[in-house]
């Protein structure tokens, strides 16, 4: 139904009366809402053709559309092509000049959604008046404006830099004002603006993470906007600044990721290509498991840019003795795994067989990231493990039995707790066995495959939970099979079934015995 106005008014809009429109607006206000997103973008499309054909009927916006903009803004739903579509719109009207729709009236109801913020929790904890999600939104809406406005736009630019500056700017102002500076920066140069490395590096000293995190980010879509500008600074602090080493990562992150967006992009960031992937290398072994997951993603996005020539040398690193950097290196190749068609399809294909290796590592830690990795390609691309399956099923399986050498007992003041360091790496092999059931079902032994689900079904609760989802989807794929196996399946259920609940049992035990 929104699609037909639309397609009307973009092909014949100079044949239909313009008096008519008002009538459809009284219409749009129900239609944007975060309860059906699809609806709203085409909403959003619809308004965008009405502006732009007949743009002096839309004076009726502010007063009835507005307010659901304004409220579907707030949503931390809002995002995607939902969102920009909004931002379409936004570009267009604030174009069109008409009274109480300017740039300035707009900027100040945008404004209004995070001056207001929530008091203090009893913990003296700051809360902001929208989602934290909303400001990203708010702050492309903000962006938006002042790149159809230059002259305005200018003038808030030097604003947003000043509210960061200013020691009274509440956390929302100052939360807003970084957001809106990076992507104002990501598509225009600002590298004349002499106070805003400083600014936006002063941030990462704040108390608030948000606002540290905002800071990175801010920094990182700055950078794509003048690369040599902006990123041999990057790159200089994360040599210098190890305190401040995870937000500069997550920084050179978002560059990485923005300048992978397109052929033109690619080309203005390859002459940085090899420094970055130097620097990354010497922090692949650090201790610190964020930083390495950072790093991890920083070289698999890097690798997707050229993997005929990277992807060689990430295999190559499989052999260094730090084991933190074997698992930095795999978690890595998760990174250029996509449900996508991708140029690196064929190469990763030849040379994934050697990450898997790993599943034999040493290092535990080496193989639970081998296994994330695995799941990630067996739930993505399966094409690209199906045909290793015969050799990795064995090592996948052995991950799945308990190991008591890996349990220990840790003493906390007079009480004692047990600490089995071998959970997470069963977690990670179950996982993988339920993907398995929805991509590679054809290349199972399946009684095979049910001696490790009855083995996982006498296991943590955790582990239990994926045994229980996975028999449901068994009963439904290979029924005969499970009746088969159905006494040896029995026993463990119903010894769950029948556990009692210890008298000092905490709220989650009670929790998990009633549900």
């Amino acid at each position: 139904t929104l699609d037909l106005p639309a397609t009307l008014l973009a092909n014949n809009g100079s044949q239909l009366a313009g008096d008519s429109l008002p009538n459809v607006l009284k219409e749009i206000p129900p239609l944007i809402s975060e309860n059906d997103l699809h609806v709203s973008q085409l909403t959003f499309g619809l308004l965008t053709t009405m502006a732009v054909v007949h743009p002096l009927t839309m004076t009726p916006v502010r007063d009835g559309v507005f307010p659901a903009i304004l409220r579907i803004l707030k949503s931390p739903l809002l995002q995607g092509g939902a969102l920009n579509a909004l931002l379409d719109f936004l570009k267009v009207l604030v174009g069109i000049g008409l009274s109480g729709l300017g740039f300035a009236e707009l900027l100040q109801d945008l404004l209004q959604l995070i001056q207001n913020p929530v008091p203090q929790s009893p913990t003296g904890a700051f809360s902001f008046g929208v989602h934290r999600q909303a400001f990203y939104s708010i702050a492309k809406c903000t962006a938006v404006l002042c790149l159809a406005c230059p002259r305005d736009g200018s003038k808030l630019v030097t604003e947003l830099i000043e509210n960061i500056k200013a020691s009274a700017t509440s956390d929302a102002i100052r939360l807003h004002s970084l957001l809106t500076l990076g992507e104002i920066g990501k598509d225009t140069d600002l590298s004349e603006r002499s106070d805003l490395l400083l600014v936006i590096e002063d941030s990462f000293s704040h108390s608030s993470e948000d606002i540290k995190s905002a800071a990175s980010h801010a920094l990182g879509n700055i950078s794509s906007g003048n690369l040599a500008a902006f990123l041999p600074f990057v790159l200089r602090k994360i040599e210098t600044q190890p305190r401040r080493q995870y937000l500069l990562l997550h920084s050179l992150k978002e560059v990485i990721s923005r300048q992978s967006s397109s052929a033109e992009a690619v080309a203005q960031f390859k002459p940085f290509v090899a420094s970055i992937w130097d620097l990354l290398f010497k922090h692949c072994e650090s201790s610190e498991e964020g930083t390495r997951n950072v790093v991890a993603e920083c070289l698999g996005k890097l690798t997707l840019i050229n993997p005929t020539e990277l992807l060689p040398k990430l295999q190559a690193m499989l052999t260094a003795q730090s084991a933190y950097a074997r698992s930095t290196v795999v978690t890595a190749i998760k990174f250029t795994i996509s449900d996508q068609l991708l140029p690196i399809d064929a190469l990763l294909k030849s040379s994934i067989g050697r990450f898997l290796e790993t599943l034999q590592d040493e290092d535990l830690n080496v193989r639970r990231v081998a296994l994330v990795t695995f799941n990630s390609a067996a739930h993505n691309k399966p094409v690209l493990i199906r045909d290793l399956l015969l050799e990795v099923l064995p090592h996948l399986y052995r991950e799945t039995a308990v190991r008591e050498e890996l349990i220990r007992e840790v003493e906390m003041g007079p009480f004692k707790h047990t600490v089995d360091d071998g959970l997470d790496i069963r977690k990670a092999a179950f996982e993988c066995m339920y993907t398995l059931l929805d991509s590679c079902l054809e290349r199972l032994d399946i009684f095979e495959f049910l001696s490790h689900v009855e083995t996982g079904l006498k296991d943590h609760y955790d582990i239990k939970m994926l045994t229980y989802l996975m028999l449901v989807r068994l009963s439904s794929l290979a029924p005969n099979a499970v009746l088969q196996r159905l006494d040896a399946l029995v026993a463990p259920l119903l010894s769950t079934v029948q556990t009692k609940v210890k008298s000092n049992a905490v709220k989650q035990e009670l929790d998990r015995k009633s549900g």
